[in-house]
């Protein structure tokens, strides 16, 4: 079965993955289409995606934090 593309902007990004890739319009058309609903079906929300970030940070921090005293904040900040 041939593939037809009416709409040139899509026939025209199908055309250059497909050489760029040395495969057939069709193949070059089914692994974009496999790997954008890939990309979806694993898509987190921004606010999960944020929460983990901060997670991640806050351990980090706690395990290598310290406090620091005012001369050494105002000596790094270049108050002294």
């Amino acid at each position: 079965m041939a593939l037809h593309i009416k709409n040139p902007r899509a026939r025209e990004l199908a055309r250059y993955l497909a050489d760029s890739r040395k495969i057939s319009l069709t193949k070059a058309v089914i692994e974009a289409l496999e790997s954008e609903l890939q990309r979806e079906i694993s898509r987190k929300p921004l606010a999960e995606r944020l929460a983990q970030i901060a997670h991640d940070l806050s351990t980090k921090a706690a395990m290598q934090g310290r406090c620091m005293d005012q001369n050494e904040i105002d000596e790094m900040w270049g108050h002294s």
